[in-house]
């Protein structure tokens, strides 16, 4: 690393000309931003494709990437000093990191993870830890801490990670952000060191449901296709009393969140302890080898053992030839959880990957295409910096038994953030089955202003008539705007998205949404309005050139209206409603 010179401009091989990193190195970690960092760099987007194209889909957005990932020119820290004194630096440059940067956003940096990215506190004894800035005396979490915090802190719009036992999730809990895991194996794991194979997943941090929502889909290259909500939204209600915090505070935000979006007709509860002793049989074959000293042991508690032998057992064989040779100093207790357990047999492997797939079919089995899991994050709040109670017998299995669920299956899960109880951040978490990343994150979007809401209520009932800040009542006019519309209350509809406007002016969907109730009370002029400041936010809003489209047509501005269809084709090729018009309007102009 020391070999690189300020200033110096180093062209990175992403196959896009004009991608460039700043390898100008800044001294590590300054406290202002709460040491997430451990180097800052920069890595330029290419230049924005010209008209008709579509704009990049991450443009002005920032990122940072934990030191997990590779740079071309920056040795990969893993979390260890040693680790970057006896590795060179990266000759490519991350999958991932490219699509990123390729899709327009913007690196800045890369964070601190956790010791080997192998614990899930966030504490680094090598580096200065990161400081949760939801609450400064007590743990981030980890592995990839000062990710987390590089998002909670506002020093990037979004940042990436690996979630192996809780890499992201617990993070994003801790630090009261948004966390989302992929589906093991649904992004390549290419140039990125492994943890754990079998439960390593790439996932990000974001503050809001649409960022969140559009890296995913960057990340995932997914063609256009219509948001789908819930049909069940089940509850665990066993792994709910895994909670250390009053159950009600989290339960009851996500039952009146759902009642009020989609009905009651959709929530379910169900016993997951039964239900896997039913559907994956294997476990039972594990109770009996020497992993498990006691055969009298809770269903969710195997499965956290379970996840624990494969990280161990993986992480050995991925990187137990470099600790061996190069003896690093590693935190006692990291040290203690890799070597104090018997190795695995061939016999004993095998049924670990059984339990793992037969987790993976119950899942399915369970949620299908159209449902839900609900359970708790962590079980407690951040515990405080330096406490007995991270290393604690009763910590350890109640987490490792909630985060289990998501890692054996390689289901995708997310971490929403509930607001605060006792002045520390609380969350939830929902669980799609693998592969169900995209209905996920359109779950996420649709109920994300609802939840904030209702964890408002639940946090002080007597709140409910207090000021929220202005984006969540902004958001909450829209979707009152949203319903007026659906029961056909035109005037009603353009009342609630102006209040929405007036809290938040700088949201291109409320004047998109403003412009279609304007068009069914025949305001053509204004509709067009709307659109045109809807796509001055929004270069992408294909509904805002539909909506204009039409008022131009209105209008008699056909040429017009043929351009903003012909522009909605570009957005969203397979748009029948676009093609069927610009169709029509040409015999028209012909």
């Amino acid at each position: 690393m020391a070999s690189h010179a300020a200033n110096l401009w180093v062209l990175l091989g992403l196959g896009l000309a004009g991608i460039l990193l700043a390898t100008k190195k800044l001294k590590k970690t300054i406290r202002e931003d709460f040491g997430a960092f451990i180097d800052k760099l920069l890595l330029l987007p290419p230049p924005q494709p010209a008209p008709p194209k579509a704009p990049h889909p991450l443009t002005g957005l920032s990122f940072a990437v934990s030191d997990l990932f590779d740079i071309q020119g920056y040795v990969t820290g893993f979390g260890h000093p040693d680790w970057v004194k006896t590795h060179e630096a990266a000759s490519s440059t991350c999958p991932v990191v490219s699509t990123l940067v390729e899709g327009g956003a913007t690196c800045v940096g890369k964070t601190i993870v956790d010791e080997l990215a192998f614990s899930i506190s966030g504490e680094n004894k090598h580096y200065d830890s990161p400081t949760n800035p939801a609450a400064p005396a007590r743990i981030p979490g980890g592995a990839c801490s000062g990710a987390a915090v590089a998002v909670a802190t506002n020093a990037v719009d979004f940042a990436i990670g690996i979630d192996t036992v809780g890499g992201v999730r617990v993070p994003a809990g801790y630090c009261g952000v948004l966390g989302f895991k992929f589906s093991h194996g649904a992004v390549s794991n290419t140039g990125i060191i492994p943890v754990s194979s079998s439960l390593d997943s790439v996932g990000w941090f974001a503050r809001d449901p649409n960022t969140l929502r559009h890296v995913g889909h960057v990340l995932l290259q997914l063609p256009f296709a219509t948001q789908r909500n819930p049909r069940q939204i089940i509850l665990a209600d066993d792994y709910f009393q895994l909670l250390k915090i009053p159950v009600d505070r989290i339960t009851q935000v996500v039952i009146k969140s759902a009642e009020k979006l989609f009905g009651r007709q959709l929530l379910k509860h169900q016993n997951l302890e039964s239900y896997f002793e039913a559907k994956v049989p294997s476990l039972k074959d594990f109770t009996g080898t020497k992993a498990i000293d006691n055969t009298n042991v809770p269903t969710s508690r195997l499965l956290g053992n379970v996840m624990q032998l494969l990280q161990r057992h993986e992480f050995i064989k991925n990187h137990g030839d470099w600790i061996n040779t190069v003896k690093p100093t590693i935190d006692p207790v990291i040290s203690s959880q890799v070597y104090e357990n018997p190795e695995l047999t061939n016999e004993e492997i095998e049924n670990l990957n059984a339990i793992r797939n037969q987790m993976r079919v119950a899942i399915g089995s369970l949620l299908k295409d159209d449902g839900i899991l609900v359970v708790p994050t962590m079980p407690v709040v951040p515990p405080k910096l330096g406490s007995k109670e991270i290393t604690s017998e009763d910590y350890q299995n109640r987490a490792l038994s909630l985060l289990s669920i998501a890692s054996i299956s390689g289901c995708c899960q997310v971490t929403v953030p509930l607001g605060y109880h006792e002045k520390c951040p609380v969350s939830v978490s929902f669980i799609g089955r693998h592969g169900g990343d995209r209905f996920l994150l359109d779950t996420v979007q649709t109920m994300y202003a609802t939840l904030q809401e209702q964890s408002t209520i639940v946090a002080d009932p007597k709140s409910s008539k207090k000021t929220i800040s202005q984006e969540e009542s902004a958001e909450i006019a829209k979707e009152k705007g949203n319903q007026a519309f659906k029961e056909r209350q035109w005037q009603k509809a353009i009342t609630l998205y102006s209040e929405a406007i007036k809290l938040s002016d700088k949201n291109a969907t409320y004047y998109s949404n403003r412009a279609a109730a304007y068009l069914a009370t025949g305001s053509f002029v204004l509709a067009e309005e709307d659109c045109t400041k809807a796509i001055t936010l929004d270069k992408k809003n294909v509904k805002a050139y539909l909506r204009r489209g039409t008022a131009r047509e209105m209008l008699g501005y056909d040429k017009e209206a043929i351009d903003d269809f012909k522009y909605a084709l570009v957005l969203e090729p397979n748009n029948k409603r676009a093609a069927l018009s610009a169709e029509r309007l040409r015999k028209v102009v012909q």
